[in-house]
């Protein structure tokens, strides 16, 4: 059975810009490969970058050519797509539907989220959820303790 082409579209994101599905992605899907020459671990070293790809503990793709799409997709604690090694190759996956219009996510991995990420906050959609909420509660709660000091004082 041959894939049909699914198509996406760079845009800009939370964090910068992203892959986003521009038709429905069932789950189970190969998405799009990441795609660039593949590097030792030792020309990694040597090299600057962020768009190193690990394939494995000896080889990594560096997909930093713009030419390389699955380069923008971006990071989420709550992905619905992953990376899966096949070969010399990296593929990104949907691990559930991906609606038109939603941003494709990957988990970076830990080492790369504790090197990049974690150092600046992560923007994720369900950080910046989380964070909003966060937010709204300590608003409220702030609400309630000036109306009650001002309940105390009066």
């Amino acid at each position: 059975m041959r894939d049909v082409q699914i198509r996406y579209a760079v845009r800009r994101a939370n964090t910068g810009l992203g892959l986003f599905a521009t038709h429905t992605i069932a789950a189970g899907r190969r998405i799009i490969r990441y795609v660039g020459p593949v590097l030792t671990s030792e020309e990694v070293e040597r090299r600057t970058g962020r768009y190193f790809f690990s394939i494995d503990e000896e080889y990594a793709i560096d997909g930093s050519a713009r030419t390389n799409l699955a380069r923008y997709v971006n990071h989420s604690c709550k992905p619905n797509a992953e990376a899966l090694v096949e070969g010399k190759r990296i593929w990104i996956w949907s691990k559930r539907p991906i609606e038109p219009g939603e941003q494709i996510t990957i988990h970076y991995g830990e080492e790369y989220f504790n090197d990049y990420v974690k150092p600046v906050g992560c923007k994720c959609a369900p950080c910046n959820a989380k964070a909003a909420k966060k937010s709204g509660r300590a608003k409220l709660k702030s609400k309630k303790s000036k109306a009650r000091r001002a309940r105390t004082a009066a």
